[in-house]
């Protein structure tokens, strides 16, 4: 990582305002590292960005905001990035518009770790819930750094799920990094910066602001192999990654859910648009053409009643009337079994006095 007047000099260049991602590229290709930029003359920078850019360069005191960024830098396991650090995400020098300088709370070794992305909806069901967090946890499991933008819903859960497994996961956040968003979040922001990474493009004190997020998006998709939807409506921010995905040439495999959730409409869109149809964490190693094995569990005998109800419940939602229909138990008996099911983390309840049976871990 850059020290000293190095680094002063990549904060200088990219606390600029006015002077983005692209303009600072075609400096840095132009002159070389920084101090050359702010070396150069006014019609030397003129020639390579144009007369408002080079006076923005030459002319603008962001001294305080460069002196605040250095002294974040110094605290515990807080970092800047540079392009040109060997900590930088390689993945990201392969989209169009790498980031020039990174916020990293955390370790910087997983920077360059074999990624998959998992995101979805921040208004999951039970069971997209659950379907994150065992997904996350089995290839992470298998040595795959889970990442995600640390959103409630999915989210949350991939992080939650590598979190219980390995404990390595990355948040990229679109927010300046001495800020937690959303705040129901914070006790797992912390836990991500304790045993993983969190990681923001945005300067500090860069507020909550919408049109952050999608540039946010592009970073989830860039550092990862492929990104895995498990659960999106139609109009959501995951199929923008998702899209972003495939714009960068990585693999792109959404989770089919039940055709009468609203929640599975956008992965079921992923999936008539060519996405990798996923129903095992095995489906997405080979589709990232990964010879890694899994940890199994063994298959269960269990014909007793409660497993037999399952059986009959499939994986819809449905209520005690329909499930007595299917079975021939009466209510009393049925609300006693469910009641069970649910203590044991193998239904879930949903509004309207629907049960909806969790896939098993």
């Amino acid at each position: 990582m850059a020290a000293g007047e190095s680094l002063s000099s990549w904060l200088r260049l990219t606390l600029i305002p006015g002077i983005g991602g692209e303009t600072q590229r075609k400096l840095l290709s132009a002159f070389g590292l920084p101090q050359a930029i702010f070396s150069a003359g006014y019609s030397a920078l003129r020639g390579v960005v144009g007369s408002k850019a080079a006076s923005l360069l030459l002319d603008t005191d962001n001294q305080a905001l460069v002196a605040q960024a250095c002294a974040w830098s110094e605290g515990e396991r807080q970092h800047l990035v540079t392009l040109a650090d060997p900590e930088y995400p390689q993945a990201l020098l392969e989209i169009p518009d790498p980031p020039t300088l990174l916020y990293v709370r955390g370790r910087v070794d997983l920077l360059n770790r074999l990624s998959l992305a998992i995101v979805g909806s921040r208004n999951p069901t039970p069971q997209g819930v659950h379907n994150a967090e065992h997904f996350a946890a089995s290839l992470a499991d298998a040595g795959l750094l889970i990442i995600s933008g640390l959103a409630l819903g999915i989210d949350a859960a991939a992080h939650r799920g590598a979190l219980a497994a390995s404990g390595e996961t990355v948040a990229l956040i679109g927010t300046g990094i001495d800020r937690i968003y959303p705040a129901r979040n914070r006790d797992l922001a912390l836990a991500i910066g304790d045993q993983g990474s969190i990681i923001s493009e945005f300067p500090i004190g860069t507020p909550v602001t919408g049109a952050n997020f999608p540039r946010r998006n592009r970073l989830i998709s860039g550092m990862s192999r492929g990104v895995l939807v498990v659960e999106a409506a139609t109009e959501s921010g995951s199929l923008i990654t998702a899209r972003l995905a495939g714009e960068q040439g990585r693999e792109v495999l959404a989770i089919p859910g039940s055709i009468h959730s609203p929640q599975s409409r956008g992965c079921h869109q992923l999936i008539k648009q060519g996405a990798k149809l996923v129903e095992s964490a095995q489906d997405v190693l080979e589709e990232l053409r990964l010879n890694i094995p899994l940890k199994t569990v063994p298959p269960s005998n269990d014909n007793s009643a409660p497993s037999q109800l399952l059986a009959m419940m499939g994986f819809d939602p449905c209520g005690i009337d329909e499930l007595g229909a299917r079975t021939g138990l009466t209510a009393d008996a049925l609300s006693v079994m469910l009641l069970h099911l649910e203590l044991d983390g193998r239904i879930a309840s949903l509004p309207g006095n629907l049960y909806q049976q969790l896939p098993a871990a």
